[in-house]
């Protein structure tokens, strides 16, 4: 199960380009009266089979508010689809008033006006925002402003298999730091006849898994507005990973679940958001722990979507009660034991269901606590149009022996182009 994805080249072939973003401009629509009856559009992909319990919320919301009515729209399978469906729209379909986004594709729509400030409404509505754990709602900022709330977020996660590690003579943990793996853990699980680690490949979003890497190891995809991937730093992380191919510590997979579940691989690198999925198909007995990273580094990035508004909405208000509701502590909680995503909101660990929950299910547990050791995304991966699948094609080549130095400084040197020319004039 994919809880995040990047934007690829099929938003380029529907004409998203930073550039020029169909509908392009803000412009004053006029509000509905707050005590009018309106009726909400709100389009969702339903993250991780999710659309029964956003009915259920739904309903409760109609209840709560009899005057609002919400229309749940099936807008696509997945998080691209829905911001090529949006696209279309605003060359003169039906907007939404409220839209899934994804950890790539709000920025864009953001950027060319067509979501709404969230912060001034979210204060109206009493939405608590500085509830929200603020490494997920910081990522949705942009000129001071935030213009989506989080709501199905993730986390990358490393997973072992317990057995396989007792039987190499490694402790019931991940690894510290990555040089712990490659000196002490990878050695040991080879010995003992079993592929170290499993990892999705390039085209299946490798670059949002070495985010955390290359943190760790000292470097970073971009700086800011600046790329930084061909600096030495950087580098040497590329180099580290491309030596984990080789000497046979990594394996990258269309499915990293699918070696590990099967007891070929004794540890993956994947998202929360496969932790129902592994641990209840019961083969296996599965540990978790946070990514490695040395102490005081924040080695983790996260990714899925949140809930914009858009501005051509006519009923920003009452979208803006929704988008509160959906993501409240209460229901973040219901929405993230039924699914796996990430609890949204600081106060939610309080709840004594989720509190409950918790004891009850560990490796979530560790999931949760990881939030804390999270960082905002490089923009120069996040930001930049096809930014992901251009760098997980890099680090494809590299894996397969391409000379490091010289595929990230092509990677920096289109992203630059990207972010000098299509971003960095509208930014404020």
């Amino acid at each position: 199960m994919k809880l995040r994805y990047a934007l690829g080249a099929s938003l380029a072939a529907a004409g998203l380009v930073l550039s020029g973003c169909a509908g392009t401009g803000g412009t004053e629509v006029e509000q509905n009266s707050s005590s009018d009856k309106v009726t909400l559009d709100f389009w969702s992909n339903h993250p991780a089979s999710s659309k029964k319990i956003e009915e259920e919320l739904i309903s409760e919301f109609e209840k709560q508010n009899p005057n609002i009515k919400v229309k749940l729209t099936d807008a696509g399978k997945n998080y691209e689809e829905v911001a090529q469906k949006l696209n279309a729209a605003l060359s003169g379909g039906q907007v939404p008033d409220v839209v899934i986004a994804s950890d790539v594709t709000w920025f864009n729509f953001a950027l060319n006006d067509q979501f709404e400030p969230l912060d001034d409404l979210l204060e109206k509505v009493d939405g608590k925002a500085d509830d929200y754990v603020k490494n997920l709602y910081d990522e949705y900022e942009l000129n001071d402003s935030h213009f989506a709330v989080p709501y199905a977020r993730s986390t990358p996660l490393f997973y072992y298999n317990k057995d396989l590690y007792k039987k190499a003579g490694l402790p019931d943990r991940g690894p510290k730091t990555w040089q712990e793996w490659d000196k002490d853990f990878a050695p040991k699980l080879k010995a003992a006849g079993v592929q170290p680690l499993s990892v999705p490949d390039g085209s299946n979003y490798l670059d949002w898994y070495f985010q955390g890497m290359i943190w760790s190891l000292g470097g970073q995809y971009s700086k800011d507005w600046t790329m930084t991937m061909a600096r030495p730093e950087s580098v040497k992380a590329g180099e580290f990973l491309q030596k984990q191919f080789k000497d046979g510590n990594f394996k990258a997979a269309k499915d990293a679940t699918v070696a590990f579940v099967s007891g070929q691989a004794a540890s993956m690198l994947e998202s929360t958001g496969s932790l129902q999925g592994v641990s209840e198909d019961g083969k296996i007995n599965v540990g978790t722990a946070f990514l490695p990273s040395p102490e005081g580094t924040a080695g983790v990035s996260t990714g899925g979507s949140g809930i914009a508004i858009t501005s051509k909405s006519k009923n920003k208000e009452a979208a803006a009660k929704f988008i509160a509701f959906m993501t409240n502590p209460e229901n973040t909680v219901t929405f993230s034991q039924g699914t796996g995503y990430m609890p949204v909101r600081t106060s939610a660990r309080e709840l004594p269901e989720e509190k409950k929950y918790l004891e009850e299910h560990p490796n979530f547990a560790t999931a949760v606590k990881q939030l804390d050791h999270t960082r905002k995304q490089d923009v120069g991966r996040a930001f930049v149009q096809g930014g992901g699948q251009r760098i997980g094609a890099a680090l494809d080549k590299i894996s397969q022996g391409a000379d490091v130095a010289s595929t990230f400084k092509k990677v920096d040197e289109e992203h630059q182009k990207i972010i000098d020319k299509q971003i960095k004039p509208k930014l404020k």
